[in-house]
């Protein structure tokens, strides 16, 4: 082979369909392929398609490579190269689990640890790529009772946004769970939120917990009319937020695209402290209003209330189901719990 005929197969545990290929072996993969465009030797990748596009370690042609290079990861005693034999075998950034001493494969072996020398993994070098970390809070579907349908059509929607970018999908639950590795304080969610770059969501306190640290919100209200998360963001002065019909995958990506902008920081910091000033007004009202004695005729208040929830004995109130059964069964419970007490 002249020196015209050189190029490298650049190989690794991303090779193989069936191993579990690592983001640590993929970054130093690209290391080493910008060393080689340096180098000016020319070289194609061996690939799962799940990794990117190169070719197959078994279509090829052992002839066409002058060097084959095996990148990263756990390297075992095995006749993994053989079909290579003829090419010189480069090992970089491998954990050679042999004794070297015993059982060495590669004409150079540039290895990360062996029992003769250790390296720095690859990865620390690897060029670094701005992937927008994207916080999901979707409302769970069992809990969707308003608009179960159209809860499923946002979750969906979201789930096919999230598939056709580059993101980092990170999901946050604002209902708090108890369990091992579940966030369940509201200082943990509150932190996660913080740290996101964009909230993708169909849950009110998504939009708030997200808008409060500064973070741009895609919110998307599923119940038709938006009650709730579509009132909100109105107060707030946020915008968009999408309806049950805007889940297309079009209005999803401008949407989204929006949230990227450089200005979408300071419109979703510029909400947070409108609602701070707001809540200021909340604070001075209730004040004032726990300093004022009932007016002559009992009222007090902002004059509202017109007794509406009140219901005759052993009825449910409108609406209440559930609750005004449990409230009929603990004034049971009292009941019988005096009987036994006279009784006694």
């Amino acid at each position: 082979m002249t020196g015209a005929d050189r190029r490298a197969l650049v190989a690794g545990w991303f090779s193989f369909p069936d191993a579990n290929a690592t983001a640590g072996d993929l970054l130093a993969k690209d290391v080493v392929c910008g060393w080689l465009d340096a180098a000016r030797l020319p070289y194609d990748v061996a690939i799962d398609p799940r990794f990117g596009t190169g070719v197959a370690w078994d279509d090829a042609d052992p002839g066409r490579y002058s060097h084959v290079v095996f990148v990263c990861g756990p390297f075992y005693r095995s006749d993994l190269l053989r079909r290579f034999e003829r090419s010189r075998l480069v090992g970089i950034d491998v954990s050679m689990v042999h004794p070297v001493e015993e059982w060495n494969p590669f004409d150079l072996l540039l290895e990360r640890d062996s029992t003769v020398a250790a390296r720095p993994d690859l990865a620390f070098a690897a060029p670094r790529r701005r992937v927008p970390v994207v916080g999901v809070t979707l409302l769970p579907l069992a809990e969707g009772k308003a608009a179960p349908a159209g809860y499923a059509r946002a979750s969906e929607a979201v789930h096919r946004l999230l598939a056709r970018r580059e993101v980092a999908p990170f999901p946050i639950d604002t209902g708090l769970r108890v369990g091992p590795t579940d966030l369940r304080t509201p200082a943990t969610v509150d932190a996660a939120f913080a740290r996101v770059d964009v909230v993708v969501t169909t849950r009110l306190h998504g939009l708030v917990l997200g808008l409060r640290h500064g973070v741009p919100v895609l919110a998307i209200d599923p119940v038709p009319g938006g009650e709730r998360v579509r009132r909100q963001a109105e107060v707030l002065g946020w915008e968009p937020v999408l309806g049950p019909d805007d889940l297309d995958d079009a209005t999803l990506d401008r949407a989204f695209e929006g949230c990227l902008a450089p200005e979408a920081p300071a419109r979703a910091r510029a909400c947070a402290e409108r609602a701070v000033r707001a809540i200021g007004s909340i604070e001075r009202t209730l004040a004032d209003a726990l300093a004022t004695p009932p007016g002559e005729d009992g009222s007090w208040g902002d004059g509202r209330r017109r007794r509406t929830w009140l219901a005759p004995e052993g009825s449910a109130p409108p609406g209440l189901g559930g609750l005004g059964a449990a409230a009929r069964m603990l004034r049971g419970s009292g009941r019988r719990r005096r009987r036994r007490g006279r009784q006694r």
